[in-house]
């Protein structure tokens, strides 16, 4: 029997698996594979949360391969290696998997294709970065137009349904899939195809129709909270955008139709930072925009670690590390106010909360977390943006106006009334009293004045770019 290769990198899934489906397609038989690379497994970028969640997946992917007849076969070392040797052992024609887009994937998919038959297909993303491009075919750099030209590509087809049966060689020696722990404190992401499948469900259903205007609020559960399973590809970047567009369709308020044209824009801007990744594999390493590449950036272990653990004093920055490092995950608004406060009021490297946020998330993508981090430094493809300096006060005040969200997370806050919720030192000695609650003692006082900080940082960009 012809046997072909489903080389599984972020597509936990059997619905709308592109490259499973040309696998099956060409071979009677096919071997589903995970190869736990070493690289990846040893970069600074890795987290053990989103370790433990990969291998939840890859569980609950060999249960639902073993229900079809198949099984995961898991093997460790270098890709080409096992490949290579994978192939000698099935006698394989062809090895299918999803194109990747990150620097580390390109180079390791080039050597591989240069030995063995490896064909790679869509699915980490709805369209190929090659696919929008300008008129000169050189890349966008702004993301607008790049929307424009993202929706002005024919849409693609439903999403492919999950294949009845799968014959796979019976005598391939497989790994078991490591036990790791994670280390969060709360376990509020299960992990698999079928969770993703059931939160898509649930926020097209109840949610959807408000998140143009609740998906800010970091006290409201308005956002999908699908983003780790898009990461791993638990859930396919294609079946959200239909399901968007569905959504979008079906919509009788014009307020329903806002809210899935919004999430829709949110997965575009997803592609978007895959595409610059693509394009311009140097953010890694450095600044997008070339006249921010010396910013001078504050040597301050110190505030690195009280952002880490939460202790800034800002209640809104607090809240959300520590929501991070409870759940793995963080509200997107909250992302952008923590990371502000790190790059404009600490004047700290973007690059290390970068390297954090990777270390920590579930959902830690290299493109989309690099993007968002320049995007907030002010380094990245906006425009003019190095003087948005977010005010953590009244980004509270906003988007957690009863400070819901603060003593969610920050229990020592709890009972500090409303009106001091953001600025708790502000909060007079006799009132601090009644409520034996101490700033400096039961929670640290800003270990920055914000005021000082806008202006230092706004000085020290303008110096570099200058």
């Amino acid at each position: 029997m012809n046997v072909a290769i489903w080389w599984i990198r972020r597509d936990l899934r059997l619905k709308d698996n592109q490259a499973l489906t040309e696998a099956l397609r060409e071979a009677e038989q096919v071997v589903p594979v995970f190869i736990l690379d070493p690289k990846l497994l040893a970069s600074e970028y890795t987290g053990e949360a989103r370790l433990a969640f990969l291998y939840e997946g890859l569980r609950e992917l060999d249960q639902s391969l073993k229900q079809r007849g198949s099984r995961l076969v898991l093997r460790r070392g270098d890709p080409l290696e096992v490949l290579t040797e994978l192939l000698r052992e099935t006698k394989a024609g062809s090895i299918f998997a999803e194109e990747d887009y990150s620097p580390y994937a390109r180079q390791r998919d080039e050597k591989v294709g240069l030995f063995l038959p490896l064909k790679l297909v869509l699915g980490v993303t709805v369209f190929s970065p090659d696919m929008l491009l300008k008129a000169d075919n050189s890349p966008y750099t702004v993301f607008t137009p790049f929307s424009r030209k993202w929706r002005s590509l024919p849409a693609n087809s439903n999403p492919l349904p999950v294949p009845d049966h799968i014959t796979t060689p019976p005598e391939l020696d497989s790994l078991e899939i490591p036990q790791e722990s994670s280390p969060l404190a709360e376990d509020s992401f299960k992990a698999g195809e079928q969770e993703a499948q059931r939160r898509l469900s649930g926020f097209i259903e109840a949610t959807i129709a408000d998140y143009s205007e609740l998906r800010n609020r970091m006290d409201l559960d308005g956002t999908s909270q699908l983003s780790p399973y898009l990461r791993l590809g638990m859930l396919s970047a294609r079946q959200a955008v239909w399901a968007a567009r569905q959504a979008s369709q079906a919509a009788v308020l014009t307020t329903a139709q806002d809210g899935a044209e919004t999430w829709l824009n949110e997965l575009i801007w997803r592609e978007f930072y895959a595409a610059i990744l693509y394009h311009f594999p140097n953010v890694r390493q450095e600044a997008f925009r070339a006249n921010l590449r010396n910013i001078p950036w504050q040597n301050d272990p110190a505030g690195f670690a009280a952002w880490k653990a939460g202790l800034t004093g800002y209640p809104v920055v607090d809240a959300a590390m520590r929501q991070l490092k409870a759940t793995g995950w963080m509200h997107n608004r909250a992302r952008m106010i923590s990371s502000s406060f790190l790059t404009k009021d600490l004047l700290i490297n973007w690059q290390e909360g970068e390297r954090y946020f990777m270390q920590s998330l579930l959902d830690g993508d290299p493109a989309s977390n690099n993007g968002g981090w320049q995007w907030t430094a002010g380094t990245g493809t906006d425009a003019a943006p190095y003087f948005r300096v977010f005010n953590p006060i009244l980004q509270g005040l906003k988007y957690d106006p009863k400070g819901d969200y603060v003593r969610r997370w920050i229990p020592e806050l709890g009972l500090v009334p409303t009106k001091y919720i953001h600025s708790p030192w502000e909060m007079p000695e006799e009132l601090q009293k009644q409520l034996g609650f101490q700033i400096d003692s039961d929670y640290p006082a800003p270990i920055v004045d914000h005021k000082f900080a806008r202006e230092r940082v706004l000085l020290a960009y303008r110096s570099s770019s200058s």
